[in-house]
């Protein structure tokens, strides 16, 4: 309404000023148009223009680097992931089945009713055993896929005993936390049979927010020593992009990832107090220079200013709504039908936990493309803010190509859609390359490093 007033305003303005002059212009005959010479001359050039710079070559350029052999290793590994993926899946689901058909879930559950009347301790104690017999049966799954296939690629650096007492602790880890989670929804369970789904997902989403916060202060340090990383050039230069990026840290970590494998890493990690900026040896070691590990930093920053953990947890949270429902829907149908032979009495039995992982692990291989968006779209807008806030388009470059190690460089649009929860590296580069189009004339860039091209 404001718009269309204007308008009208602007329209009655111009005819009343056409009424005016009209009694002047209707007087005499017409005057010849007053005439002027005009000079025409170039316009000044523009001072240390930029050179020319394709962005596109420059892209293609960074990723002809890796060629030959490595190429192809890191293709290899990548795509071999796509296929571990389905056998993961495949693998869970036949368990659940064995435990099912043979009546070993039931027998689990009549075990736990003899130790305690309890319903509520019930679940931990079935939960221990058949959490400690799915990692026995998923065992030499673990050893291929972190031990032999991880040295075959030569990306680990462990023996045989020190990656047996990692994965002892992510055990010992992952079994206190799904035993908690699984005693708490079983409650909801029992007393809501019928809206259960969306109060798993709440618990689903309290823990995810409780694992953030506890994450770095007592579970990373159970897998690698975390000590202040030197004072220095580089030290000062990290803290000051995070004061200026409002990250409530105080100190830079650096952790031993050598011990355990070769890749970079660095993380901003934290939730509601915890904060805290950590970079493992291999990041500092295997970078060129200070600006990979600077334009490293700046994309981790970016995962903390722009609130990613909450995003994730939100967006997570979605999923696994959606996916308790189908969980919850499911049941129903499996039991129906099975129940009987299985011995499960009802979703409130622990017995028929097994068809619920399997219920659960169908309904995330299927949303394997959903969940990867979520990361890799979080990632990329953390690409973005590191670039602007750090300014090192080209050290982002080199370490994605560092990346390449594991991760295909070069994957079909339909690959990275389904398969990666990164950008690839033609699409982590691209971006680069383009913000360096857009910034050529910039003080800072136009003195930094020449891209190839």
């Amino acid at each position: 309404m404001a718009i269309a007033i204007a308008f009208r305003a602007v329209f009655v303005g111009l005819v009343m000023s056409l009424l005016a002059t009209a009694p002047a212009l209707a007087q005499g005959e017409p005057a010849p148009a007053p005439t002027s010479t005009v000079h025409v001359a170039p316009l000044p050039g523009v001072a240390n223009p930029a050179p020319a710079f394709d962005a596109l070559k420059a892209t293609n350029a960074y990723l002809a680097q890796v060629s030959g052999e490595a190429r192809a290793k890191s293709d290899s590994y990548f795509e071999g992931g796509y296929v571990l993926t389905l056998v993961d899946a495949l693998w869970a689901i036949a368990i659940s089945a064995l435990l099912l058909w043979t009546r070993i879930s039931a027998a689990i559950r009549n075990f736990a009713q003899r130790r305690t009347r309890s319903r509520f301790l019930q679940v931990p104690i079935y939960v221990v055993i058949y959490f400690v017999a799915i990692t026995v049966l998923t065992f030499p799954l673990s050893v291929y896929e972190d031990f032999i296939r991880e040295h075959s690629y030569g990306l680990s650096n462990q023996n045989f005993i020190q990656w047996f007492g990692d994965f002892a602790k992510e055990t010992a880890v992952g079994l206190i936390a799904f035993a908690i989670v699984a005693s708490i929804v079983y409650v909801f369970i029992r007393r809501t049979p019928r809206y259960w789904w969306a109060w798993g997902t709440a618990v689903m989403i309290v823990f995810l927010m409780i694992g953030a916060m506890i994450a770095p202060v007592f579970i990373s340090p159970l897998f690698n020593t975390y000590t202040p990383l030197k004072e220095g050039p580089l030290k000062t230069k990290i803290l000051s992009i995070a004061r200026s990026e409002g990250i409530p840290a105080t100190n830079v970590y650096e952790f031993d990832a050598s011990k355990q494998t070769k890749r970079i890493s660095a993380n901003v990690s934290g939730f509601m107090g915890t904060t805290r900026i950590s970079l493992n040896d291999n990041l500092l070691n295997r970078s060129r220079n200070q600006r990979e590990i600077i334009a490293v930093l700046g994309h981790e920053m970016g995962h903390y200013v722009l609130d990613h953990t909450v995003r994730l947890i939100v967006f997570g949270g979605l999923v696994f709504l959606a996916g308790f429902g189908f969980v919850a829907w499911g049941f129903r149908g499996l039991t129906s039908v099975f129940g009987g032979i299985w011995d499960v009495r009802g979703v409130d039995d622990p017995a028929g936990l097994p068809v619920l992982m399997a219920l659960a692990t169908f309904f995330f291989l299927v949303a394997t493309p959903v969940q990867n968006t979520i990361s890799r779209t979080t990632e990329a807008q953390a690409d973005v803010f590191g670039v602007n806030a750090v300014r090192e388009p080209d050290a982002f470059a080199e370490a994605a190509l560092q990346l390449s190690e594991y991760r295909k460089l070069d994957p079909t649009p339909l690959e990275e859609i389904i398969f990666f929860d990164h950008p690839s590296g033609r699409s982590r580069i691209s971006m680069m390359m383009r913000w360096k189009a857009e910034h050529l004339n910039d003080p800072d860039i136009k003195a930094g490093p020449v891209s190839p091209q």
